[in-house]
């Protein structure tokens, strides 16, 4: 919802596609977000192929005049590979011209090897290319400690795109190297 916001704010007109099809929930979460955004909802309910749901939120968005689809899905714990297996076909059938990895700044090293099964989980899906970037929540929850922002970074090469710092729509900011590289010497 919050890159939603972003988007929004900088004049494209996205709409939010709810392909958590396994979450108990899900869907309504996301009703309620683009609700108060005013932004329209493609889903297709529960027990539903994701890239199914992906597919034709594309297509109802081309033939609305939408210039984004914003695909929220399941998360995925790396140890779950039915999930990580549904994520790859998604990714490989949808062709999307960004993937972003979504992670807490509080996992510390757990987050890489999350980040790692990721890649491993869309290349073995026949998506070739790396992720676009890396969407880090929680950053002002971690004060200075800004190693996960490190480490994801130095040993993928993914940019980070954003970090979540509230709970706010606006709380999404791009990463502040300043403040990063204030914060390891202060």
């Amino acid at each position: 919802a919050k890159i939603a916001y972003y988007l929004q704010s900088n004049k494209c007109k996205p709409m939010l596609a709810a392909c958590d099809t396994f979450r108990s929930g899900a869907v309504e979460q996301l009703s309620v977000h683009a609700s108060c955004l005013g932004l329209p909802l493609f889903h297709q309910g529960y027990a539903k192929d994701p890239s199914a749901v992906a597919k034709a939120a594309i297509a109802k968005a081309a033939a609305d005049g939408n210039d984004v689809v914003l695909v929220d899905t399941a998360g995925r714990m790396q140890n779950n590979l039915p999930l990580m297996k549904a994520l790859a076909k998604l990714v490989t059938e949808t062709k999307p011209d960004l993937v972003l990895f979504v992670c807490e700044a509080l996992v510390g090293t757990d987050g890489l090897d999350q980040l790692t099964m990721f890649q491993k989980a869309l290349s073995s899906g026949g998506h070739l290319r790396p992720i676009d970037g890396i969407v880090l929540t929680k950053f002002d929850t971690v004060s200075d400690k800004v190693g996960a922002a490190l480490t994801l970074t130095h040993l993928t090469g993914v940019p980070i795109a954003f970090c979540g710092t509230g709970q706010k729509y606006n709380h999404l900011k791009p990463l502040s190297v300043p403040y990063v590289i204030s914060s390891l010497f202060s």
